[in-house]
């Protein structure tokens, strides 16, 4: 078991790990228990998955299975179910989630709890596919719910998630062309249009070129050769292929069609996802504050490149989970894939967040920041926490910190 995060930037400090087999296991563990957190697949790059002193619960052994609900169109998923082989079970029987993220690797329920998210003006975070859950409370009871709002973005600070339901769509396929090259005045006099060309479209660049290094458009059709100046790549592009890294362990490009859950993600599920050895950040403002955004980060380009791998300008649709950074209205994300070095990435991001506050700014909650931003219902969120929690075994430094303000 796992005694780092995915990185190897964040220790863990939990006294004891227990792998419970079952979900009456997970009660009784949680009831006894006086800090308490779920671990997933430590893909987050900040100390929200630790529990100091307390107990880790790797629910990887859950007897629990996947079950697609045809009648439904839901599947029921464990919580340490990894979304790229829920994608392969729930594409056998006929269906497909409505996105996925970057990477497959991850687990469903940690997945949801941060509102991780794909690309698409109008696809929304993986959080917003949830339409029941399953959690276990602080007193160690099984408590059931369905379309709540305040539940699904949990942070693990309301419980133990031990199964999830998620809505499916038809399956479907895609096709991925990479385009080389992307001048910024187009960029910027054609971000929607550039957006709204795939069912999800990623652009990537360090900030200090001339022109975005690549776009990568997943959708049903041929966009064109000369794509807003763009031209179409001459082979297999890694996202920080402007950085030397090789194409081998991401999905298949060049326009060749294929099933939605092997296009959406940007790496393949068989191999190491990304680079490995990384930092990430990511910062999300509202739609209407692309272009001034953009061109805040342009202004710090030369700070931001020698630190970083590459950086990702997606769009996510707005939603009304109470605590994801979508609520309320359509975003754009801006991920910043970092080389190892978390103190000259840790100077830099309170430069970036100044840059970024006058446009409502929110930061990833699994993901390297400075300051949370504040949520239209998180004070219905400390209430929920107090209630299902009120004496704080989930209340991490994390939640303390980022949720109730604490030092």
């Amino acid at each position: 078991m796992r005694d780092t995060n995915w990185a190897g930037n964040q220790i863990f400090t939990a006294e004891r790990i227990f792998r419970p087999r079952t979900v009456e296991q997970v009660q009784e563990a949680v009831a006894g228990a006086a800090a308490v957190k779920a671990l997933g697949s430590g893909h987050c790059f900040n100390d929200i998955a630790d529990c100091p002193g307390g107990l880790h619960l790797d629910l990887s052994g859950l007897d629990a299975v996947t079950v697609v609900d045809a009648e439904s169109a839901t599947v029921t998923v464990p919580a340490a179910a990894r979304y790229g082989d829920v994608a392969v079970q729930v594409h056998a029987a006929g269906f497909a989630l409505a996105n996925l993220a970057s990477l497959p690797h991850c687990t469903v329920a940690g997945t949801v709890a941060t509102a991780t998210h794909g690309s698409g003006r109008r696809n929304q975070s993986l959080a917003s596919a949830v339409s029941g859950l399953e959690l276990v409370t602080a007193d160690g009871e099984v408590r059931t719910y369905s379309h709540h709002d305040g539940v699904v973005v949990g942070l693990g600070a309301l419980g133990v998630v031990t199964r999830l339901t998620l809505d499916l769509v038809p399956a479907f396929e895609l096709r991925q062309d990479v385009f080389d090259g992307l001048p910024w005045d187009a960029a910027y006099e054609h971000f929607e249009e550039i957006h709204d060309s795939g069912y999800s479209v990623s652009m990537f660049t360090n900030w200090a070129r001339d022109t975005v290094d690549q776009v990568w458009v997943k959708g049903p059709g041929r966009p064109g050769a000369d794509f807003f100046g763009a031209k179409a790549a001459d082979g297999p592009r890694h996202p920080a292929h402007a950085a030397g890294i090789p194409a081998d362990n991401c999905t298949r490009q060049l326009g060749v069609p294929g099933p939605w859950h092997e296009r959406i993600p940007h790496f393949r599920l068989d191999f190491t996802p990304s680079v490995g050895d990384e930092l990430q950040t990511e910062y999300f403002v509202p739609v209407r504050h692309a272009v001034a955004a953009m061109e805040a980060m342009r202004g710090l380009g030369d700070r931001l490149a020698p630190v970083l791998l590459t950086s990702e300008i997606r769009t996510v649709a707005g939603d009304e989970l109470w605590l994801s950074p979508f609520h309320g209205g359509d975003r754009v994300a801006l991920h910043f894939t970092w080389q190892p070095d978390q103190d000259a990435v840790r100077a830099l991001l309170p430069v970036m967040e100044e840059r970024l506050a006058p446009f409502g700014v929110r930061p990833h909650w699994g993901k390297l920041f400075d300051q949370p931003a504040d949520y239209p219902k998180l004070a219905d969120f400390r209430a929920l926490a107090v209630e299902l929690d009120p004496d704080g075994k989930f209340r991490s430094p994390f939640v303390r910190r980022n949720v109730f303000g604490e030092l």
